[in-house]
């Protein structure tokens, strides 16, 4: 990726990764100026925050905490994952979930 896309999309990025607040700050902030970095890393953080709310709100209640627990921390590690790539300027995609976060929000961005 070209170093000026990136930079110009780093802020953007690194913002989308800061709650859902931020992911829609991010993603208004793309919607003028499109830039394929920070939309690579909204499409990622979208991702994450609708498996984080499945896992919160649907297999908490059918589950409990006892799978869920493992489950959240593994989605943190995740965030972790994709927050060190923002802020590193680099696509770097999630494990397991990347490609398909990628595919099922393609027209984001």
């Amino acid at each position: 990726m070209e170093s000026e896309t990136v930079n110009k999309g780093k802020n953007i990025a690194i913002i989308s990764y800061i709650t859902w607040i931020g992911t829609i700050i991010a993603f208004v902030m793309n919607n003028n100026d499109k830039n394929t970095f920070a939309s690579f890393h909204i499409r990622q953080m979208i991702g994450l925050g609708i498996l984080s709310i499945l896992n919160t709100f649907v297999l908490t209640r059918f589950m409990g905490y006892f799978i869920t627990s493992p489950i959240g921390i593994v989605l943190f590690i995740l965030w972790i994952i994709g927050f060190m790539g923002a802020i590193k300027g680099e696509e770097k995609k999630v494990p397991l979930f990347g490609d398909v976060f990628q595919q099922w929000f393609k027209d984001i961005g």
